[in-house]
């Protein structure tokens, strides 16, 4: 059964999200310089302000949250050294093994014994081993946090466990990033400022085209000398832009949208407990993220969108991502369709 005369409701990632007319102005009206050159007004502003916001020294403007780890893993890792990270997370599973073949680091995925997507500290030195400094041994070096974790279904990581983790990993003389693509929903989510979940991080990348609806950009955040030596990197990768303020405007628009996440994260629960209703094995999201288990994702996938719904697969599950272009009257018509898709 298809619905033709109805739009498309699209639940595959909140990147789908479209600028509104607030942000076209703002991209508009930016004003702009050599971002490459010398510097470029706007972008200063967004790096200032996103910096501030992580409660660390300096920020750098990435075009995607996939550079922004990878310059981070270039810049921590050498030849022969190891880092870790919880199991499925994004560094590991969704960036096409760039942590080895560019950053030159040697993988090694954390169990999640604290909860989905969240390992334990004891885990965690575990897995560090002791410090041993025979050439025929790996040398662990960093540990990357995930926070909210994707392909855990969006979960947080409260302050008191990624601070004992970070702790953890500093006394083992480990360096720590936090991959907080969406550390902006886990804030909201545990009505706490951004700064403090980032505390013990030497670095953080945030994602301002994810639930804060910017077309593009992400951002990379550390030490004013860490920052510096990024610049150069991303430069090596080709991200260094022209006039970019006109991207960064629409990044410090999309940061005034931050107190809208938490209807997001109702729109998910709302989903989430109509899909229970009609048999779905779900959990209760804590974020903006469903995933649901079903015998055949791709045949699931396939007759959703026949439905008008579009979702997308995730770690052998359905994943559905509510989004600021998604309203709450959206998700019950969803769940209507998904309801008769599945009696198909």
């Amino acid at each position: 059964m298809t619905f033709a005369t109805s739009p498309t409701i699209d639940l595959r990632s909140d990147t789908v999200t479209r600028p509104d007319e607030t942000m076209r102005a703002a991209m508009a009206s930016a004003e702009v310089g050599d971002a490459v050159i010398d510097v470029d007004p706007t972008m200063r502003q967004l790096e200032e302000r996103t910096a501030e916001l992580l409660g660390l020294p300096a920020a750098l403007w990435v075009p995607s949250g996939t550079m922004a780890n990878v310059i981070a893993l270039t810049l921590y890792l050498g030849r022969g050294d190891r880092f870790l990270a919880p199991r499925d997370a994004h560094v590991l599973v969704r960036e096409l093994g760039t942590s080895a073949w560019l950053a030159g680091g040697m993988p090694e995925p954390l169990e999640p014994d604290a909860g989905p997507g969240r390992p334990t500290a004891a885990s965690l030195a575990r897995a560090i081993g002791p410090r041993d400094s025979s050439y025929l041994l790996l040398r662990t070096t960093l540990l990357c946090l995930e926070n909210t974790h994707n392909a855990a279904g969006g979960s947080v990581i409260p302050p008191h466990e990624h601070a004992q983790l970070a702790a953890t990993a500093k006394e083992a003389g480990l360096k720590v990033h936090l991959d907080g693509a969406r550390l902006w929903n886990a804030a909201v989510a545990l009505d706490l400022p951004v700064a403090a979940l980032a505390v013990g991080a030497d670095t953080v990348s945030v994602c301002y085209s994810k639930g804060l609806g910017a077309p593009v950009g992400s951002a990379l955040v550390g030490g004013r000398e860490f920052i510096e030596q990024a610049r150069r990197m991303r430069q090596m990768l080709g991200g260094g832009v022209r006039q970019g303020g006109v991207l960064a405007a629409a990044c410090l628009r999309a940061l005034e949208n931050m107190d809208d996440l938490a209807q997001d994260h109702e729109n998910a629960r709302r989903l989430a407990e109509g899909l229970a209703e009609i048999g779905w094995a779900v959990s209760a999201p804590q974020t903006n993220i469903v995933l649901a288990g079903v015998p055949d994702v791709p045949l699931t996938i396939s007759r959703l969108e026949n439905a008008g719904v579009l979702a997308s697969p995730m770690a052998g599950k359905v994943r559905f991502v509510t989004h600021r272009d998604v309203s709450a009257p959206d998700i019950d018509e969803a769940l209507r369709r998904i309801k008769s898709a599945a009696g198909q």
